[in-house]
Protein backbone atom coordinates (compact mmCIF):
# COMPACT_ATOMS: atom_id res chain seq x y z
CA UNK A 1 0.00 0.00 0.00
CA UNK A 2 2.74 2.40 1.00
CA UNK A 3 4.88 2.44 -2.82
CA UNK A 4 1.03 2.60 -4.63
CA UNK A 5 0.21 5.50 -2.45
CA UNK A 6 4.11 7.05 -2.74
CA UNK A 7 4.64 7.20 0.79
CA UNK A 8 6.32 5.18 3.62
CA UNK A 9 4.95 2.57 5.82
CA UNK A 10 5.12 4.26 8.68
CA UNK A 11 3.48 7.33 7.06
CA UNK A 12 0.63 4.74 6.09
CA UNK A 13 0.30 3.62 9.75
CA UNK A 14 -0.48 7.29 10.95
CA UNK A 15 -2.72 8.28 8.15
CA UNK A 16 -5.43 5.20 8.85
CA UNK A 17 -4.86 5.61 12.58
CA UNK A 18 -6.35 9.25 12.13
CA UNK A 19 -2.83 11.21 13.23
CA UNK A 20 -3.46 15.09 12.84
CA UNK A 21 0.27 14.91 11.81
CA UNK A 22 -0.28 14.16 7.80
CA UNK A 23 -0.74 16.40 5.41
CA UNK A 24 -4.35 15.79 3.88
CA UNK A 25 -2.48 15.28 -0.11
CA UNK A 26 -0.85 12.50 2.07
CA UNK A 27 -4.00 11.16 3.80
CA UNK A 28 -6.26 11.59 0.45
CA UNK A 29 -2.95 8.87 -1.47
CA UNK A 30 -2.99 6.22 1.07
CA UNK A 31 -7.21 6.16 1.75
CA UNK A 32 -7.22 6.48 -2.23
CA UNK A 33 -4.77 3.18 -1.96
CA UNK A 34 -6.72 1.37 0.28
CA UNK A 35 -9.94 1.71 -1.78
CA UNK A 36 -8.25 0.39 -4.93
CA UNK A 37 -6.39 -2.71 -2.62
CA UNK A 38 -9.46 -3.79 -1.02
CA UNK A 39 -7.76 -3.01 2.25
CA UNK A 40 -9.30 -3.02 5.63
CA UNK A 41 -8.58 -2.12 9.12
CA UNK A 42 -8.17 -5.03 11.43
CA UNK A 43 -10.44 -3.77 14.37
CA UNK A 44 -10.11 -6.75 16.76
CA UNK A 45 -6.46 -8.32 15.99
CA UNK A 46 -4.41 -5.77 14.23
CA UNK A 47 -1.21 -7.04 16.00
CA UNK A 48 -1.69 -10.67 14.81
CA UNK A 49 -0.47 -10.91 11.48
CA UNK A 50 -0.70 -13.97 9.74
CA UNK A 51 -1.97 -15.73 12.87
CA UNK A 52 -5.71 -16.59 12.75
CA UNK A 53 -7.91 -15.41 15.53
CA UNK A 54 -9.77 -18.32 15.64
CA UNK A 55 -13.05 -16.52 15.68
CA UNK A 56 -16.05 -16.89 13.01
CA UNK A 57 -18.83 -14.47 11.93
CA UNK A 58 -22.35 -15.65 11.54
CA UNK A 59 -25.00 -13.77 9.66
CA UNK A 60 -28.68 -14.87 10.53
CA UNK A 61 -30.95 -13.72 8.22
CA UNK A 62 -33.72 -13.65 10.69
CA UNK A 63 -33.80 -13.46 14.90
CA UNK A 64 -37.09 -13.71 15.00
CA UNK A 65 -38.02 -17.01 13.22
CA UNK A 66 -37.33 -19.72 15.37
CA UNK A 67 -35.53 -21.74 12.77
CA UNK A 68 -31.96 -19.79 13.14
CA UNK A 69 -32.30 -20.45 16.76
CA UNK A 70 -31.80 -24.49 15.71
CA UNK A 71 -29.31 -23.36 13.01
CA UNK A 72 -27.55 -21.48 15.52
CA UNK A 73 -27.56 -24.55 18.31
CA UNK A 74 -26.11 -26.61 15.79
CA UNK A 75 -23.24 -24.09 14.78
CA UNK A 76 -22.61 -23.37 18.30
CA UNK A 77 -21.90 -27.13 19.47
CA UNK A 78 -19.82 -27.77 16.64
CA UNK A 79 -17.46 -24.68 16.88
CA UNK A 80 -17.06 -25.40 20.47
CA UNK A 81 -16.14 -29.21 20.03
CA UNK A 82 -13.21 -27.62 17.74
CA UNK A 83 -12.08 -24.45 19.84
CA UNK A 84 -14.00 -21.94 17.75
CA UNK A 85 -15.65 -18.70 18.85
CA UNK A 86 -18.41 -17.63 17.18
CA UNK A 87 -19.77 -13.67 16.36
CA UNK A 88 -23.16 -13.25 15.46
CA UNK A 89 -25.01 -10.39 13.53
CA UNK A 90 -28.26 -10.06 11.51
CA UNK A 91 -29.28 -7.74 8.43
CA UNK A 92 -32.51 -8.58 9.49
CA UNK A 93 -33.99 -9.91 6.37
CA UNK A 94 -33.06 -6.38 3.91
CA UNK A 95 -30.47 -7.24 1.66
CA UNK A 96 -28.88 -3.17 2.25
CA UNK A 97 -28.68 -4.36 6.19
CA UNK A 98 -27.09 -7.68 5.18
CA UNK A 99 -24.45 -5.82 3.04
CA UNK A 100 -23.34 -3.54 5.88
CA UNK A 101 -22.97 -6.87 8.28
CA UNK A 102 -21.05 -8.70 5.75
CA UNK A 103 -18.54 -5.58 5.99
CA UNK A 104 -18.55 -5.68 9.65
CA UNK A 105 -17.76 -8.92 10.27
CA UNK A 106 -14.85 -8.53 7.35
CA UNK A 107 -13.52 -5.61 9.23
CA UNK A 108 -13.70 -8.11 12.58
CA UNK A 109 -10.99 -9.99 10.52
CA UNK A 110 -12.68 -13.59 11.54
CA UNK A 111 -11.15 -16.07 9.95
CA UNK A 112 -14.04 -17.20 8.04
CA UNK A 113 -17.80 -15.85 7.54
CA UNK A 114 -21.19 -18.33 7.91
CA UNK A 115 -24.38 -16.66 5.80
CA UNK A 116 -27.56 -18.24 6.90
CA UNK A 117 -30.29 -17.52 4.46
CA UNK A 118 -28.64 -14.66 3.03
CA UNK A 119 -31.01 -12.35 1.09
CA UNK A 120 -27.97 -9.99 -0.55
CA UNK A 121 -26.95 -11.01 -4.32
CA UNK A 122 -24.47 -13.53 -5.19
CA UNK A 123 -21.82 -10.68 -6.22
CA UNK A 124 -21.61 -9.44 -2.83
CA UNK A 125 -21.30 -12.91 -1.53
CA UNK A 126 -18.55 -13.48 -3.93
CA UNK A 127 -16.47 -10.19 -2.96
CA UNK A 128 -16.32 -11.49 0.61
CA UNK A 129 -15.26 -14.78 -0.62
CA UNK A 130 -12.57 -12.67 -1.89
CA UNK A 131 -11.44 -11.97 1.32
CA UNK A 132 -11.78 -14.79 3.51
CA UNK A 133 -13.40 -18.40 3.99
CA UNK A 134 -17.45 -18.25 3.09
CA UNK A 135 -19.93 -20.97 3.70
CA UNK A 136 -23.88 -19.94 2.69
CA UNK A 137 -26.79 -21.37 4.51
CA UNK A 138 -30.08 -22.77 3.23
CA UNK A 139 -29.23 -20.83 0.06
CA UNK A 140 -27.97 -22.17 -3.61
CA UNK A 141 -25.32 -19.63 -4.91
CA UNK A 142 -23.72 -20.20 -8.50
CA UNK A 143 -20.02 -19.43 -7.34
CA UNK A 144 -16.50 -21.22 -7.42
CA UNK A 145 -15.62 -19.09 -4.59
CA UNK A 146 -17.51 -20.47 -1.28
CA UNK A 147 -19.33 -23.76 0.03
CA UNK A 148 -22.95 -23.73 0.52
CA UNK A 149 -25.29 -26.54 2.55
CA UNK A 150 -28.71 -26.41 2.26
CA UNK A 151 -32.11 -28.31 2.58
CA UNK A 152 -33.36 -30.02 -0.41
CA UNK A 153 -36.34 -27.10 -0.75
CA UNK A 154 -37.93 -28.89 -3.72
CA UNK A 155 -37.84 -32.32 -2.09
CA UNK A 156 -39.35 -31.05 0.76
CA UNK A 157 -42.24 -28.87 -1.45
CA UNK A 158 -43.05 -32.19 -2.81
CA UNK A 159 -43.08 -34.07 0.85
CA UNK A 160 -45.61 -31.61 1.76
CA UNK A 161 -48.25 -31.47 -1.14
CA UNK A 162 -48.24 -35.72 -0.93
CA UNK A 163 -49.03 -35.94 2.83
CA UNK A 164 -51.96 -33.54 2.40
CA UNK A 165 -53.20 -35.64 -0.88
CA UNK A 166 -52.42 -39.00 0.91
CA UNK A 167 -54.74 -37.62 3.20
CA UNK A 168 -57.72 -37.46 0.82
CA UNK A 169 -57.22 -34.13 0.36
CA UNK A 170 -57.76 -32.30 -3.31
CA UNK A 171 -58.32 -28.92 -2.71
CA UNK A 172 -55.11 -28.16 -1.30
CA UNK A 173 -53.45 -24.61 -0.84
CA UNK A 174 -49.83 -23.14 -0.72
CA UNK A 175 -49.08 -19.97 1.06
CA UNK A 176 -45.40 -19.17 -0.62
CA UNK A 177 -42.37 -17.49 1.58
CA UNK A 178 -42.13 -14.30 -1.05
CA UNK A 179 -38.54 -13.64 -1.23
CA UNK A 180 -37.16 -15.58 1.26
CA UNK A 181 -34.08 -18.15 0.44
CA UNK A 182 -35.53 -21.62 -0.38
CA UNK A 183 -39.03 -20.01 -0.92
CA UNK A 184 -39.44 -20.37 -4.59
CA UNK A 185 -37.50 -23.83 -4.56
CA UNK A 186 -40.12 -25.45 -1.96
CA UNK A 187 -43.08 -23.67 -3.92
CA UNK A 188 -41.57 -24.88 -7.12
CA UNK A 189 -41.73 -28.59 -5.62
CA UNK A 190 -45.47 -28.21 -4.36
CA UNK A 191 -46.49 -27.30 -8.08
CA UNK A 192 -44.45 -30.51 -9.72
CA UNK A 193 -46.04 -32.91 -6.69
CA UNK A 194 -49.75 -31.17 -7.21
CA UNK A 195 -49.30 -31.62 -11.53
CA UNK A 196 -48.19 -35.41 -10.91
CA UNK A 197 -51.03 -35.73 -8.58
CA UNK A 198 -53.78 -34.46 -11.24
CA UNK A 199 -54.92 -31.58 -8.47
CA UNK A 200 -53.50 -28.93 -10.61
CA UNK A 201 -56.92 -27.18 -11.52
CA UNK A 202 -58.02 -28.11 -7.87
CA UNK A 203 -55.11 -26.22 -5.80
CA UNK A 204 -54.05 -22.42 -5.10
CA UNK A 205 -50.97 -20.64 -4.62
CA UNK A 206 -51.29 -17.03 -2.80
CA UNK A 207 -48.31 -14.97 -2.20
CA UNK A 208 -47.11 -14.76 1.76
CA UNK A 209 -43.86 -14.45 3.51
CA UNK A 210 -41.70 -16.29 6.16
CA UNK A 211 -43.89 -14.23 9.29
CA UNK A 212 -46.66 -14.78 11.23
CA UNK A 213 -48.35 -11.99 9.06
CA UNK A 214 -47.61 -13.21 5.86
CA UNK A 215 -49.19 -16.60 6.67
CA UNK A 216 -52.17 -14.62 7.87
CA UNK A 217 -52.58 -12.60 5.16
CA UNK A 218 -52.23 -15.44 2.83
CA UNK A 219 -54.58 -17.78 5.26
CA UNK A 220 -57.18 -14.51 5.27
CA UNK A 221 -56.90 -14.56 1.00
CA UNK A 222 -57.72 -18.47 0.91
CA UNK A 223 -60.14 -18.43 3.02
CA UNK A 224 -62.76 -15.74 1.53
CA UNK A 225 -61.86 -15.81 -2.11
CA UNK A 226 -62.69 -18.88 -3.82
CA UNK A 227 -63.61 -22.17 -3.12
CA UNK A 228 -61.48 -22.72 0.37
CA UNK A 229 -59.38 -25.26 0.50
CA UNK A 230 -59.41 -27.75 3.22
CA UNK A 231 -55.80 -27.75 3.35
CA UNK A 232 -53.00 -25.20 3.16
CA UNK A 233 -48.99 -26.07 3.24
CA UNK A 234 -47.23 -23.05 4.49
CA UNK A 235 -44.03 -21.72 3.47
CA UNK A 236 -42.47 -21.77 7.37
CA UNK A 237 -43.64 -22.75 10.32
CA UNK A 238 -44.32 -19.09 11.39
CA UNK A 239 -46.37 -18.61 8.05
CA UNK A 240 -48.08 -21.72 9.26
CA UNK A 241 -48.83 -20.12 12.60
CA UNK A 242 -49.99 -17.60 10.56
CA UNK A 243 -52.60 -19.57 8.90
CA UNK A 244 -53.57 -21.00 12.10
CA UNK A 245 -54.64 -17.83 13.09
CA UNK A 246 -56.62 -17.16 10.03
CA UNK A 247 -58.52 -20.50 10.36
CA UNK A 248 -59.41 -19.64 13.99
CA UNK A 249 -60.37 -16.02 12.70
CA UNK A 250 -63.18 -17.44 10.49
CA UNK A 251 -64.83 -19.87 12.82
CA UNK A 252 -62.89 -23.06 11.51
CA UNK A 253 -61.13 -25.67 13.28
CA UNK A 254 -57.68 -27.04 12.64
CA UNK A 255 -58.08 -30.22 11.72
CA UNK A 256 -61.38 -30.82 12.00
CA UNK A 257 -62.23 -28.53 9.46
CA UNK A 258 -59.18 -27.79 7.69
CA UNK A 259 -55.75 -28.98 7.69
CA UNK A 260 -52.42 -26.68 8.33
CA UNK A 261 -48.33 -27.85 7.83
CA UNK A 262 -45.59 -26.05 8.04
CA UNK A 263 -41.64 -26.26 7.02
CA UNK A 264 -38.71 -26.08 9.60
CA UNK A 265 -39.57 -28.43 12.30
CA UNK A 266 -38.84 -25.41 14.76
CA UNK A 267 -39.40 -25.46 18.77
CA UNK A 268 -42.77 -24.26 17.72
CA UNK A 269 -44.23 -27.10 15.83
CA UNK A 270 -43.06 -29.09 18.49
CA UNK A 271 -44.69 -27.50 21.39
CA UNK A 272 -47.53 -30.06 22.69
CA UNK A 273 -50.43 -27.22 22.45
CA UNK A 274 -49.86 -26.47 19.04
CA UNK A 275 -48.60 -29.78 17.49
CA UNK A 276 -47.70 -28.97 14.18
CA UNK A 277 -47.13 -31.27 11.31
CA UNK A 278 -44.11 -29.41 9.39
CA UNK A 279 -40.94 -30.18 7.18
CA UNK A 280 -37.90 -31.51 9.27
CA UNK A 281 -34.86 -29.96 7.74
CA UNK A 282 -32.50 -30.57 10.23
CA UNK A 283 -31.45 -27.43 11.54
CA UNK A 284 -28.73 -28.58 13.99
CA UNK A 285 -27.44 -30.69 11.28
CA UNK A 286 -27.00 -28.10 8.66
CA UNK A 287 -25.29 -26.14 11.34
CA UNK A 288 -22.77 -28.62 12.59
CA UNK A 289 -21.62 -29.28 8.68
CA UNK A 290 -21.23 -25.72 7.92
CA UNK A 291 -18.79 -25.54 10.63
CA UNK A 292 -17.25 -28.35 9.34
CA UNK A 293 -17.00 -27.19 5.97
CA UNK A 294 -15.90 -24.06 6.48
CA UNK A 295 -13.08 -25.34 8.38
CA UNK A 296 -11.54 -27.16 6.08
CA UNK A 297 -11.19 -24.27 3.76
CA UNK A 298 -9.14 -22.30 6.92
CA UNK A 299 -7.57 -24.88 8.09
CA UNK A 300 -6.74 -27.92 5.39
CA UNK A 301 -6.86 -24.98 2.57
CA UNK A 302 -9.52 -26.71 0.09
CA UNK A 303 -10.02 -24.02 -2.20
CA UNK A 304 -12.42 -26.09 -4.37
CA UNK A 305 -15.98 -25.66 -3.85
CA UNK A 306 -18.38 -28.20 -2.03
CA UNK A 307 -22.27 -28.26 -2.32
CA UNK A 308 -24.39 -30.51 0.06
CA UNK A 309 -27.87 -30.74 -0.25
CA UNK A 310 -29.56 -32.51 3.07
CA UNK A 311 -33.01 -34.77 2.51
CA UNK A 312 -35.57 -33.40 4.60
CA UNK A 313 -38.32 -35.34 6.31
CA UNK A 314 -42.15 -35.55 7.26
CA UNK A 315 -42.94 -35.06 10.74
CA UNK A 316 -46.70 -35.53 11.27
CA UNK A 317 -48.49 -34.10 13.72
CA UNK A 318 -52.00 -32.73 15.40
CA UNK A 319 -52.36 -30.36 12.85
CA UNK A 320 -53.30 -32.59 9.43
CA UNK A 321 -55.85 -35.20 9.05
CA UNK A 322 -58.22 -36.23 6.76
CA UNK A 323 -61.06 -33.63 5.13
CA UNK A 324 -63.97 -33.37 6.66
CA UNK A 325 -67.23 -34.45 4.34
CA UNK A 326 -68.70 -31.24 3.86
CA UNK A 327 -69.52 -28.87 0.81
CA UNK A 328 -67.47 -26.32 -0.10
CA UNK A 329 -68.62 -22.86 1.00
CA UNK A 330 -66.75 -19.17 0.82
CA UNK A 331 -66.31 -17.37 3.66
CA UNK A 332 -67.27 -13.81 3.84
CA UNK A 333 -64.76 -11.60 4.53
Amino acid sequence: MASRAGVSKSLVSLALSGSPGVSEQSRAAVEQAARELNYRPNAMARGLVGRKTRRLGVLLSDLRNPFFGDLSSGLLERARELGYELVFTTGDREWRFESLAIDALLELRADGLILAAPQVDDATIERAARETAVVVLNRHVESDLCDYVTDDDHAGGRLAAEHLAGLGHRRIAHIDGGPGAGAATRRAGFEAAVRDLGLEGLCRVVEGSFTEEGGFRGGRELLTTGAPPTAIFAANDLAAIGAVSAAEAAGLRVPRDISIMGYDNSYLARLRHLSLTSIDQAAAQLGRLAIERILERIEQGRSESIRDVLSPTLIARATTAPPPELEPHVLKA
